[in-house]
């Protein structure tokens, strides 16, 4: 009787294991997009003046990012509609109007690819709804294409914006008010299409929109304007490349950064004078050093006992008075970096940096020798108020000890570093790769050219004022790299960027397109011509 019990088991597990290699698979993934069946009441009504819109279609739908994804031209408040249901699926959209609409114009409600079905998430991509609250539906089209001024590839959901010109048009417009028609580039794309418009001149405008309030802050959002009034209809196709406005200049606030070091914050170039205009004693002693990485001046003191200070900032024609009342806080105590420790690049300059003022060093308490333990012939120069750079010969294949003697470094409190002692190497020259670039078709100079990692970061660049053969980048790291080159039209030394009221663009920039793969031991040759 066991056996036959045992028997019986052993033919059903047979059979279940049968059955799970035999299960079905449940036939191919649905890739196909929701259809729209029909909407109450129609796709381009016209003479509009419902207060609710359903819009149908043929399997249940999810509204996906909808915030993000759906553009309403021209621009309704959100507090004037509601777009349901958000956080259910429905085989339907449903709008409903809280306010009146502007009477003779044409709607548009862009979805994007906020429309997807509810079991794989296939957007019905760009699907829109239009009707007007007037006779006709308005049919003239607007395109475009989007770029960046400095990056290879422009950022996502940037708003293109039309405003019209009228009697009351002002350049300012673009900082308070919406844009009566606008539309959204999605994802990686950079064409534009704005639908829907009505005959007349309009300023047309590209931004990214970073508040995403649909007007134009100059201190985070990056903007291009087409210089010259459009008309419609016009069948260009226009570009706009978008950069970021260095700020014009303003006093940040004022506030206790140390015992004895007050920082002065601003916007825009770091150039202002700090003059202290209380009585000062004989021991007094100031110096100002500048963090960029905060845009912050540092004020820093000595030799004087005060509740309150008064200083006053000169910029230009802009001058600031401070009655600055003194507070606790922390001193400041001399701490010392080397900046490279571990490797030294055959091509990098030995740093040494002190979070506390400079005020003076002592070659004489630093030693420098190599694995062999001999002396390495040096120099040291001051770079800045927080740097000093050792520079001596870099030869491949080499280890080195730098040692920092006490008294090599007195602060500005007169402190005095403590010994240090610091080991580095170098790599073989066989670790590096080498690229050698020649120009073609370059418009003018002075001339940057830009090495590049792949996150559009510089890690190298030249500063060209005149014609050369060929441009070299010697030892480097194995790595992908793009080239770019920026032209310096105005010969400053650096690349500047636009700016909308004082009406200025960008100064030009051209990107290599092949993406530079440098190897060890490798010397890459390129020419780049400049279109």
């Amino acid at each position: 009787m066991l056996k036959r019990i045992f028997f019986a088991l052993f033919i059903c597990a047979l059979f279940v294991q049968c059955a799970r290699r035999g299960s079905p698979t449940g036939g191919p993934k649905d890739e196909t997009p929701p259809v729209l069946l029909r909407a109450e009441p129609p796709q381009e009504t016209v003479n509009f003046k419902e207060d609710e819109i359903r819009i149908y279609f043929d399997e249940y739908i999810k509204l996906n990012k909808l915030r993000e994804q759906l553009v309403i031209s021209p621009p309704l408040d959100q507090s004037t509609y509601i777009v349901s249901p958000q956080s259910v699926a429905a085989k339907y959209i449903n709008i409903e109007f809280i306010d009146s609409l502007a009477p003779n114009t044409t709607y548009t409600f862009n979805f994007g690819e906020s429309v997807v079905d509810n079991n794989e998430g296939n957007p019905l991509s760009f699907f829109s709804y239009v009707f007007s609250t007037g006779s006709v539906i308005d049919s003239l089209t607007l395109n475009g294409r989007i770029s960046d001024a400095l990056l290879r590839k422009p950022e996502n959901f940037v708003s293109v914006m039309l405003y019209p010109i009228d009697s009351t048009f002002k350049d300012s417009v673009i900082f308070k008010t919406k844009p009566l028609y606008y539309t959204n580039t999605l994802d990686s794309l950079v064409e534009f299409t704005i639908p829907n418009l009505k005959a007349g001149q309009y300023l047309l405008a590209a931004v990214k929109d970073v508040s995403k309030n649909l007007v134009f802050d100059p201190s985070v959002d990056k903007i291009d304007v087409i210089s010259n009034p459009i008309t419609l209809p016009n069948d260009s196709l226009f570009s706009l490349s978008l950069f970021i406005e260095d700020p014009d200049f303003a006093f940040g606030r004022a506030y206790q950064a140390g015992e004895q070091r007050i920082g002065f914050g601003y916007k825009g170039s770091p150039d202002f004078e700090i003059v202290l205009e209380s009585a000062l004693p004989e021991s007094f002693a100031s110096v100002v050093s500048l963090d960029r990485e905060t845009d912050t001046l540092y004020y820093w003191y000595k030799g004087i006992e005060a509740d309150s200070l008064k200083f006053t900032l000169k910029h230009d024609t802009l001058t600031k008075s401070y009655e600055y009342r003194v507070r606790k806080a922390e001193p400041d105590s001399l701490k010392i970096t080397i900046v490279q420790s571990g490797t030294l690049d055959l091509t990098d300059t030995l740093k040494i940096r002190t979070n506390t003022p400079l005020q003076a060093f002592s070659s004489d308490a630093v030693v420098l020798i190599d694995k062999d333990s001999v002396d390495v012939p040096f120099k040291m120069a001051q770079y800045n108020k927080h740097e000093l750079r050792v520079l001596f010969d870099i030869f491949p294949n080499e280890k080195y000890v730098l040692q920092l003697l006490p008294g090599a470094i007195t602060d500005f409190f007169e402190t005095t570093n403590d010994s240090l002692a610091v080991k580095f190497s170098t790599k073989s020259r066989v670790d590096y790769g080498n690229l050698s670039l020649r120009l073609g078709n370059v418009p003018t100079f002075p001339i940057f050219v830009d090495l590049l990692d792949e996150k559009e970061e510089i890690k190298r660049s030249i500063y060209v004022t005149e014609p050369k053969g060929s441009y070299r980048f010697a030892y480097l790291k194995p790595n992908k790299y793009y080239i770019r080159v920026r032209i310096d039209e105005n010969a400053n030394g650096k690349w500047d960027t636009g700016h909308y009221l004082k009406k200025r663009k960008p100064e030009p920039v051209y990107h290599f397109e092949t993406l530079l793969d440098v190897r060890a031991n490798w010397e890459l040759q390129e020419q780049f011509i400049l279109k």
